[in-house]
């Protein structure tokens, strides 16, 4: 047993690698739920002996010490808000007020969805948000006796770049804040600019592929800017409740620069105060508890990978790839993120990245890591639209679609994908270089 337990201490950076690199492989598969995956690789990891699993006088090789908390708490908390916020009918109300506004215009109501879907996808997960401003869809293009599709395809599009925007976006920012100790306002200031420019080339974009069927009777524009908004709002109590907590805590995001709150608190004051009207068994059923303890696997696996050294060894590797050139390192985590985060789960990608862009921080200092974090924030989020399977928001809109008798095909999407994502990662680009690199 001594001596399985110095085999494996000797070649712990190649069993940890190995460990992430099959669980990589079998997230992407998609056969088993990525949280087993996850799960099962954290297992393994504290089975060999690669953490330690009871807490001694180092604690630097404790398995907890691994788990981002900052991460679980915001997740959870925010996923509480947003679902008790969704019940009582706020979100839906919004969308179709925007629709009313559109007079039914086709190429109008496109540009409002897409614009609602941003804006939602910057403060509530990307999931929640296109689940509902579905529903919504169908029922306008229905109206206008349109396809869904140019709406759908829009919408996922910019679900994804509207969630760039913020700390509470997408989950590969909510790790790179926590990693980075970046305030909700420091992505706001960085990179809500870059990405309206982004959205407002892709819904131009859009509208012009479209054209040609983004077209309606008066009639029937008519039907769209008449719609009956008087019944989407279920419980009044409750949306305004709701609607003073989640502004609340956006209020709190914004001015943790002068309080120093951790976001994470913030938010779970706020879904706390909401429980105490709620039946907690209810609400609590409703997170999402796959996504939770995927987390928490994936940490355990890539604490196993930083603790051996193995994450010291990527950022040396990519530093003497760049030859330490700060432009072409940023560059390199831009693309690289944006590409293979159309291809695999960009989660476990940016958490594998993070700490070794804090491994970097600690040889070079922070001014040389700071545009290697946006980078990594614009590449790993905006490279979910290249591909059908590039975000869990992509999966579930082309699967309603189907079901809707409106097919999405994998070729379909990516053709419009890698135009998208493209554009998306050249825009950045020039931002990263001009706003960052330019006098370095």
């Amino acid at each position: 047993m001594e001596h399985l337990h110095t085999l494996i201490s000797e070649n712990a950076v190649c069993i940890s690698a190995v460990i992430l690199f099959i669980a990589y492989i079998f997230i992407a598969w998609e056969k088993i739920p990525k949280v087993v995956i996850a799960l099962l690789g954290g297992s393994i990891t504290l089975l060999l002996g690669l953490l330690d699993t009871e807490k001694g006088e180092n604690l630097s090789s404790y398995f907890i010490s691994f788990i981002d908390f900052n991460v679980i708490f915001l997740l959870v908390s925010m996923m509480i808000i947003v679902h008790i916020a969704s019940k009582s009918g706020m979100f839906t109300w919004f969308a179709n007020e925007m629709l009313k506004r559109t007079k039914g215009k086709p190429v109008h109501v496109l540009a409002a969805l897409a614009v609602f879907t941003a804006v939602a996808s910057a403060f509530l997960d990307n999931v929640t948000t296109v689940i509902l401003v579905m529903p919504i869809t169908f029922a306008a293009a229905k109206l206008l006796d349109i396809s869904p599709i140019p709406f759908l395809i829009s919408e996922i599009m910019c679900s994804n770049i509207g969630g760039t925007s913020t700390l509470i976006g997408d989950p590969p920012n909510i790790i790179i804040g926590s990693a980075a100790n970046f305030s909700f306002m420091d992505f706001i200031r960085e990179l809500t600019g870059v990405v309206v420019v982004i959205m407002t080339i892709v819904v131009a974009l859009f509208i012009f592929i479209y054209r040609k069927e983004l077209k309606s009777s008066p009639e029937k524009m008519e039907l769209v800017s008449k719609i009956d908004n008087s019944q989407s709002i279920t419980d009044k109590c409750l949306a305004i409740r709701a609607g003073l907590i989640l502004l609340l805590v956006i209020l709190g995001f914004i001015t943790h620069d002068i309080t120093h709150i951790p976001t994470f608190l913030i938010a779970m004051a706020g879904a706390s105060v909401l429980l105490i009207f709620e039946k907690p068994a209810e609400i609590l059923v409703e997170v999402e508890w796959n996504t939770i303890f995927f987390f928490v696997g994936l940490f355990i696996i890539i604490g196993g990978l930083e603790h051996s050294g193995g994450i010291a060894i990527m950022a040396k590797w990519l530093l003497d790839v760049t030859n330490g050139s700060q432009t072409a390192t940023s560059m390199i985590i831009l693309w690289a993120s944006g590409i293979l985060s159309g291809i695999i789960d960009n989660i476990p990608y940016t958490a594998t990245m993070a700490p070794m862009i804090a491994t970097i921080e600690q040889t070079l200092g922070h001014a040389y890591v700071h545009p290697l974090w946006w980078s990594l924030a614009l590449g790993a989020c905006l490279g979910g639209n290249m591909t059908i399977i590039g975000a869990a928001a992509n999966v579930i809109v082309s699967e309603n679609a189907n079901k809707a008798g409106y097919p999405i095909s994998f070729l379909k999407f990516l053709k419009y994908g890698i135009v998208v994502t493209f554009i998306s990662l050249s825009v950045s680009t020039v931002y990263i270089y001009f706003r960052f690199l330019i006098h370095s």
